[in-house]
Order: structure tokens, then sequence, then C-alpha cells
């Protein structure tokens, strides 16, 4: 990261907000053990065929005051870095003192997937005490759960049954990708955005809205063949992913998110949005 910075000057705040966001998740996450998370085979394939996620909010293993560090954390670095108005750090500050913090993060991990499942024009259920505009704490949330999340993702990743996965949404926690691998075998692996697991993918198809309409898709790489983008000219969405095929190291998400800034600026410019 501190390389891309060097040859993009443009991009050096954004480089300095990532590098202190991931010492920080690298700090708390390196204090966590591997969790023991008791899924059977038998649940597993049941929630495979159902399109539910594996992990349920009862079962990542954290202590709230973990939680309530990294909230409060992640805030500070957001609002030093403008990423965060002053009345939303208020209010996340505020959160990370509460009692119902834990209630609040319960809320934020069922949300994406509740989202998701609701049919087309029905509202996904809300939760009792849920607020109409979280996507400051959601934010917040979702950067303070990624090192506990990631920890689960190390254990359930490992899952052979993970291979008979073929929904759009994460197998683990039910979270949007937010990044893709291409394998050196052609193979496209989305990745979730929340906790970093890994599923196989089918072609060019959009995992936001199902369109597998190659006419309707737009594709683009980099000059030097490392990225491409993926937008669809159905749902107007588009996915950024780390071309394996030609690739002189490994899959890094947080760098390769990082690295590819330059293309958000192209499909937005485009009409696509993330």
């Amino acid at each position: 990261m501190r390389a891309i910075r060097a040859r993009h000057p443009e991009l050096e705040s954004a480089v300095d907000l990532h590098l202190e966001l991931l010492e920080l998740q690298r700090r708390v996450q390196s204090r966590l053990s591997l969790p023991w998370i008791p899924i059977s085979p038998e649940v597993v394939q049941q929630r495979l065929a159902e399109a539910k996620p594996l992990l349920r909010f009862e079962d990542v293993s954290f202590e709230v005051s973990d939680l309530r560090l990294m909230v409060r954390q992640t805030a500070d670095v957001l609002r030093r870095f403008g990423a965060l108005e002053e009345a939303d750090f208020q209010k996340v500050q505020a959160l990370g003192r509460d009692a119902n913090l834990m209630d609040a993060t319960a809320r934020w991990y069922r949300k994406a997937f509740e989202q998701r499942a609701a049919p087309v024009g029905v509202p996904a259920a809300t939760t009792p005490g849920a607020t109409t505009d979280e996507s400051a704490i959601d934010s917040v949330l979702g950067l303070a759960m990624r090192p506990f999340l990631s920890r689960c993702a190390e254990v359930l990743q490992q899952r052979p049954e993970l291979s008979q996965w073929t929904h759009p949404h994460c197998a683990m926690c039910g979270g949007e990708p937010d990044f893709a691998f291409i394998t050196p075998s052609a193979e496209r692996q989305l990745i979730c955005g929340r906790c970093g697991l890994r599923w196989k993918w089918k072609g060019l198809a959009c995992p936001y809205c199902g369109n597998d309409n190659r006419d309707q898709i737009t594709s683009f790489a980099t000059p030097d063949g490392q990225y491409r983008l993926s937008g669809c000219d159905v749902c107007h969405r588009y996915l950024k992913a780390y071309d394996g095929r030609h690739a002189s190291r490994p899959l890094m998400p947080v760098v390769d998110a990082v690295a590819t800034l330059p293309l958000d600026a192209v499909a937005m410019q485009r009409g696509y949005s993330s």
C-alpha cells in the first residue's frame, strides 16, 4: 500500500486511511484465536439448500469490550480523515458506550441478508428500535466487526460444502460481494465485503441482479491486465476483480481495493454505482 501511495500521490489520503484501519483491525485480529463453530454437516446442507448464511450472529465469538474499542477507534480514524461527519461521529461514539451495542450490531449483521432475501417490491422486515437512517453507523459497524468475522471466515472457508454454494450473497454472513478474483484457471470467485469469504460464481453474470446477458455487461481491464471491472447495464452496478491469470503476486483484497480506486471513478463516470 505504501508503494501504491508513492506511485499515485492523488491516492495518498485514501491509502493512509486504509493503512490506519488495517493496522487497527490487525491488532485486534491478532489477539483472537480461531473460533469453534459447531455446525454439523446436516445443518450446513440444509442452509445451503435454503440459501441461508451458515453463521448466525450468536455464533460469532468476541468480547463486548473488544467491540466497543473497535467501534470507537474506527470512528476516530474515519473522523480524522473526513470520512465521517461530526454528527455521525457523536452518534457512533454514543453507541460505543451504549448498553444496547450488541443488539444494534446484531441488527446490522442480520439486515444484509434480510434485505437481499426480501421479494422484489417488498421491504425487508425491520427490528423494533432500528432507525431509518443508519448508513454511517452501518459503515462503522462493518469495519469494526471485520476482525471477528474474518476469523470466522478462516474457519468456514475450509468447509468442503462451500463448493456447492451458488448464490450471490456470502455463504457465511449473507453480505454482498465487493470484489472478485479471477483464478489462474479462469474461475471467478466473489469476495464478501464484510468477512472476506470467497465462493465460486458463474462466469460474467451480475451478482447483484443475476443478469447474464453478455450484451448487457460492460467489461474492461487496466492497461497492465491486472484488474478488471464488470458493469451491469440492467441494475447499473459494477464489480472490480483481481485477474490472477496475469498476476505476479497473490490476491490482497485490502491493497487491491485501494489500488483500483481509479477504476471506481471511471465506473461512476459511466453511470455505474458500487
